[in-house]
């Protein structure tokens, strides 16, 4: 198995190369690397190209001319990444996300076990988020598959892992024939709910795995869900919800209508844990307007604007065309 991959960073320059450090001081060493630094001010895209000479022409470090978002920033890299025919694991994460020195081994680990056990029908596998702390942090816990059969439980518990339905790009493992087969995240959703799209798309139909074996630290600046007084950002999350709901595939009918519970009851936490609900009750409503009178753009139309080196929007061009709505 082959693995890439991928770091989206913006303005964590310090993050960024502890981030990169970690990647080459894994026990199982990383195939290639993409690095897509999102048009940061900080020097974070020539940080990247110093601190990977030592790679070779195994890394690539792409420097956008636009700040696209993480939504963006991952589907820039996962189109490079996929690009190469001999990809079979595109591995994405944030700036911000250490991994621990085997946490790509114990992935790949818990991949053969699974295999073994009859099956090789994983698309996508997530790895143990903790906080500094050591403990796992709540903004990256795993969704697991409602109603997985015995059959699947059993067999992800055998890999020494849990049947999930979607997982959030805080060291995320994508079966690149899968991303070939049904495209890249949504640039347009900017931030917010991406990785919950693009996973459960990737998934439906499929198989996903936890993998507690496979350990990194999300360095955020407090250890807290991202529904924790989220300000203005919180547009992006109404908005982008809605546009799930709406225009995606990637949950069955029934399971919109769980999630569509789940959300309306986030959102009332979070109003009442907020200081500032006038912002929270602005962005529902520009957020619930727009989820309802527009739709996410093409990908390749997000970015086309965006600095992506040629080679890689031809790759962007391609695989936006199969983005199921």
């Amino acid at each position: 198995m082959r693995v890439t991959a991928v770091l989206v960073a913006y303005n964590r320059r310090e993050l960024l190369l502890e981030s990169l450090a970690a990647l080459a001081a894994q026990t199982r060493p990383v195939d290639r690397l993409v690095v897509v630094d999102n048009a940061s001010d900080d020097g974070s895209g020539d940080a990247a190209l110093e601190a990977t000479e030592s790679w070779g022409d195994r890394v690539r470090v792409i420097k956008l001319t636009t700040n696209t978002g993480g939504a963006g920033g991952f589907a820039v890299g996962i189109a490079a990444a996929v690009a190469e025919d001999d990809t079979d694991w595109v591995w994405v994460m944030d700036d911000d996300t250490v991994p621990g020195p085997d946490a790509l081994e114990g992935a790949l680990t818990a991949h053969e076990r699974y295999v073994a056990l009859g099956a090789d029908d994983l698309a996508v596998m997530g790895s143990r988020v903790v906080w500094t702390d050591g403990e796992d942090h709540p903004m990256n816990t795993p969704k697991a598959k409602i109603r997985a059969s015995a059959a699947e439980r059993e067999r992800a518990a055998a890999a020494g892992g849990m049947e999930i339905r979607s997982i959030s790009f805080v060291s995320a493992f994508l079966r690149a024939a899968r991303v070939r087969e049904l495209g890249l995240p949504l640039a347009a959703y900017f931030l917010w709910n991406d990785d919950f799209e693009y996973s459960a798309r990737l998934l439906r139909g499929a198989r996903g795995l936890y993998v507690p074996g496979s350990v990194v630290t999300h360095k955020t600046v407090k250890r807290g869900s991202s529904d924790a007084d989220p300000g203005p950002r919180f547009f992006f999350e109404v908005r982008n919800k809605l546009w799930v709901f709406r225009r995606s595939n990637a949950l069955y009918g029934w399971e919109k209508v769980l999630y569509a519970g789940a959300s309306a009851r986030r959102w009332v936490r979070t109003f009442k844990a907020s200081e500032d609900r006038a912002q929270l009750r602005d962005c529902l409503k520009r957020g619930w307007r727009d989820g309802w009178r527009k739709n996410p753009k093409a990908t390749h139309r997000v970015l086309r604007d965006a600095g992506v080196p040629v080679d890689v929007m031809v790759a962007v061009d391609r695989l936006s065309k199969l983005d199921r709505r």
